[in-house]
């Protein structure tokens, strides 16, 4: 009995070390956790790696319990945070080519940003950039959505002349489109879209799906949502870890937490399919919205501004010009399949 007992007592001692012996990552999200397909993934996520791991735990922290939003990549950098869940296209102001690792207009979808990030050189480039920029973090992919809704606006735009003057919330690479054709932008986390059009200090927002979007109540005051969403076709989400904490990280907790990260995006980009529907016949039948297709000129005219923005970006910044040139001649290849193998839309 006693020698079951000295076993025991040094086995329960083994299992507390071990507990003791794990890695806590805090985890700020540029995104909160009421927010459906946004903020549930990076939740996902802490709850993937939370059960695969003895090794390392998450602990989730919601935008603003740790650092604003736009502050995280700072902090992480810095080593002021551990980790965070987010999309680059926020780091736009701060290194031109970020937004090409989130949501490119006329861009890849869901599948082709994906092929480009894990198979071409997309994850090289992608670290190479924080690398460059000087920026002591290391990043994956660990999410990503397919288009958003172009917009919410209080009246119908019928033309170019419709958009001068308004006051926007507009993200990423977009925003340099629609500033071209007149639109007033300006980047608004989640929490602050809302009472930002309720007061008039904004005219018109988009910001992710219509599941997402509903949840933040655009309709109540913005009822014309306006589709296809050009400048995001799909969504790359990131998350980026301080580079010391990750090499502090044994290989088994790192390769865990590139496993569940890539088992977030697959869970990600499901949601989202899956959802987005009932939210769009929901806002027809029930919020008074009314669903609307850009014109092909508006396309046509929203496509050449950007062809613009994307020369004049590769002219003054030498590493998007190295990304952009990557990226445009993997999608040239991706053509011959792509142009092949699907069906036309719509069907």
């Amino acid at each position: 009995m006693k020698t079951k007992l000295t076993v025991a007592a040094l086995s329960a001692t083994m299992l507390t070390t071990a507990a003791h012996a794990q890695d806590t990552i805090e985890m700020t999200s540029a995104f909160g956790a009421n927010l459906p397909i946004l903020g549930t993934a990076a939740l996902d996520f802490v709850d993937k790696i939370n059960g695969i791991s003895s090794d390392v735990q998450f602990e989730h922290f919601d935008p603003g319990k740790l650092v604003p939003t736009l502050e995280a990549l700072d902090a992480v950098s810095n080593g002021s945070v551990d980790a965070a869940y987010a999309t680059s296209g926020y780091w736009q102001g701060k290194i031109t080519s970020a937004s090409l690792f989130a949501a490119v207009p006329f861009g890849p979808e869901a599948g082709e940003f994906m092929g480009w990030i894990l198979y071409d050189d997309g994850m090289e480039l992608w670290q190479g950039m924080y690398d460059e920029a000087g920026y002591d973090v290391k990043v994956m992919p660990c999410g990503i959505i397919a288009p958003e809704t172009s917009g919410w606006f209080k009246n119908e735009i019928n033309g170019l002349e419709d958009l001068e003057g308004l006051n926007m919330r507009f993200f990423g690479l977009g925003a340099e489109v629609m500033q071209r054709l007149g639109v007033s932008t300006s980047l608004l986390a989640a929490g602050d879209i809302f009472p930002a059009l309720e007061r008039g200090a904004i005219d018109a927002t988009e910001f992710s799906m219509p599941r997402i979007d509903d949840r933040l109540g655009f309709h109540k005051i913005a009822s014309y949502n306006y589709f296809p969403g050009w400048h995001q076709p799909s969504t790359l989400f990131e998350l980026i870890i301080n580079i010391d904490v990750w090499d502090d990280l044994s290989e088994v907790a790192q390769k865990q937490i590139e496993v569940a990260c890539l088992a977030n995006v697959t869970t990600n980009l499901a949601e989202g399919e899956a959802t987005n529907y009932a939210a769009m016949v929901n806002n027809t039948e029930n919020n008074g919205v009314t669903i609307k297709q850009w014109s092909p000129e508006m396309l046509e005219t929203f496509e050449a501004t950007w062809n613009e923005v994307a020369a004049e970006l590769a002219a003054e910044d030498e590493y998007f010009a190295k990304v952009w040139a990557d990226l445009s001649e993997y999608r040239e290849g991706y053509k011959i399949w792509s142009n092949n193998i699907y069906l036309p839309r719509p069907r």
